[in-house]
């Protein structure tokens, strides 16, 4: 299906998202002039900074990719720079692209939006029914600012900004950081040198009972290309696998992709998060999209990037 833009503006595109849906623009729509600015050269949290870069580029749409993430570790101890550095950067981007008459804006978030006690699996209109999260309250709540900036405008303007809340997300270009990275790509790491090592045995933290759902990031760059080309999408959309897994389980699922024979061990002193998150994806599917890459294809998928990125001295761990 061809695009009916010229330009889209592409936000955060050295991150996962942001470079895997622009790897898949080239692919898909080689004709469309993918827009991209560097941190160094946008400030994103400064709205005349965005309005000005937007008069000079004049994008058709804008898929918002660019977010200050981290996992438990790093939400807790940065709380006040997830929650303000998030908000300015939606305020400041959603603001300039509606007044400068961008015809599509396409938000991310994420499915930490959702209380911690919703029931399961997560429907969309479950949002703000009861408490979050608390150790990603932050991060959560400046992303619920944005998807609802993009509703109100949409109802207020008529305009067709619109939100997609994935899942828990890895793949090509995830961060490796030793203490700010997710589940997935920390625990990679963490097997990859435990086998190196030869260690003998590996702590997890929490209980290993919480379950969580996983999407390889290029099936969301495929679902996000899928959302902009429709005419009339959801406010906001889950964007998910639909199957969730045990983090025991799947610790013990990367340490039989990485070759790890050692015993992995849980500590229950450390915090388990939200105890399941799972989403209803029910609303995508009805929009003509489902997955297509399986977790343990997609962890294959995940430690060959790793082992490039080691290999290339350019592994993500910021």
């Amino acid at each position: 299906m061809e695009l009916p833009y010229q330009k889209i503006f592409v936000t955060g595109h050295r991150g996962m998202v942001g470079s895997a849906f622009c790897r898949l623009l080239a692919r898909k729509h080689p004709h469309i002039q993918v827009i991209t600015a560097p941190r160094e050269q946008l400030d994103l949290t400064r709205e005349s900074d965005v309005r000005a870069f937007l008069e000079a580029n004049r994008p058709d749409a804008i898929v918002f990719a660019a977010s200050r993430v981290g996992g438990i570790i790093a939400n807790a101890t940065y709380p006040v720079e997830f929650l303000s550095e998030n908000v300015q950067m939606a305020i400041a981007t959603i603001t300039a692209a509606y007044e400068l008459g961008v015809k599509r804006f396409l938000y991310l978030g994420s499915t930490c939006i959702y209380p911690r006690m919703a029931p399961q699996p997560i429907r969309e209109e479950y949002l703000l029914t009861s408490p979050l999260e608390e150790t990603n309250e932050a991060y959560a709540l400046a992303k619920i600012v944005g998807l609802k900036l993009c509703q109100y405008y949409r109802k207020q303007y008529g305009v067709l900004f619109h939100s997609a809340m994935p899942t828990n997300l890895y793949g090509t270009g995830d961060n490796y950081h030793p203490n700010h990275s997710h589940v997935i790509p920390g625990l990679i790491r963490r097997f990859h040198e435990a086998k190196i090592n030869g260690a003998e045995t590996i702590s997890i933290w929490g209980t290993g009972k919480p379950r969580r759902e996983f999407l390889y990031v290029d099936d969301l760059a495929d679902a996000l290309l899928h959302l902009i080309s429709i005419h009339n999408p959801p406010d906001w959309v889950n964007v998910g696998s639909s199957t969730d897994i045990s983090i025991l389980e799947l610790a013990n699922l990367v340490a039989r992709t990485i070759g790890y024979q050692g015993q992995i061990l849980t500590d229950p002193s450390k915090p388990d998060g939200t105890p399941r998150k799972l989403t209803d994806t029910s609303l995508m599917q009805a929009t003509g999209w489902t997955p297509t890459i399986e977790l343990g294809e997609g962890l294959k998928l995940a430690y060959e990037d790793f082992l490039t990125g080691l290999s290339n001295g350019n592994l993500r761990s910021q």
